[in-house]
Formats: structure tokens, C-alpha cells, sequence
């Protein structure tokens, strides 16, 4: 499940760039570089065996990256309504 998150997340960073949303881009940057680095350091791989010894860790780790989603869902909504709502207004 690790690859896949960082692909997503790789792919949702280009496609904020590519469309011109740098705002959200930038926002992306320091998790896809922290993806980057945990995958070149081979650090995105866990050990069954000494899980437990790091599970404090890896608990902070997982919610740390949980609330940084949640924040830019938060705000892809609240751009999304706002522009939809500007268009609306445009219209009448």
C-alpha cells in the first residue's frame, strides 16, 4: 500500500502543476519530497520484526501525514466551492 500512496501523491503534485494551480502545488512539494526520501532510503519498507520497537514512532509518523491531508482536502474543497460559487455569480 506504501507504492501506491506515493504515486498517487506524486501524480496529484504534477497534475496541480501542470494545471496551474501552484498554490496547491507548493503545498504538495515537502510531502512529495518526504515520499521521495523515504523511498531512495529505502526507509518506506517496515520490518515485521522490529515493528514494535518503532511503533511510537510510526504512530506519529501516520498521523503527522494524516492531518497534512486532511488539511490539503480542506482546502481543495474551499477552493472548489469558491470558485464554483464566484462562476455562479458571474452568471446572473
Amino acid at each position: 500500500m506504501v507504492l501506491p500512496e506515493f504515486i498517487t501523491q506524486g501524480v496529484l503534485c504534477l497534475l496541480y502543476l501542470m494545471t496551474g494551480h501552484w498554490f496547491m502545488s507548493l503545498l504538495c512539494v515537502p510531502y512529495l519530497y518526504y515520499n521521495v526520501t523515504l523511498y531512495m532510503r529505502k526507509r518506506h519498507l517496515v520490518d515485521v520484526t522490529e515493528i514494535f520497537n518503532l511503533l511510537s514512532w510510526e504512530k506519529k509518523q501516520r498521523l503527522f501525514k494524516l492531518g497534512y491531508l486532511v488539511l490539503l482536502l480542506f482546502i481543495s474543497l474551499f477552493w472548489t466551492i469558491y470558485s464554483a460559487l464566484e462562476d455562479d455569480e458571474h452568471t446572473f
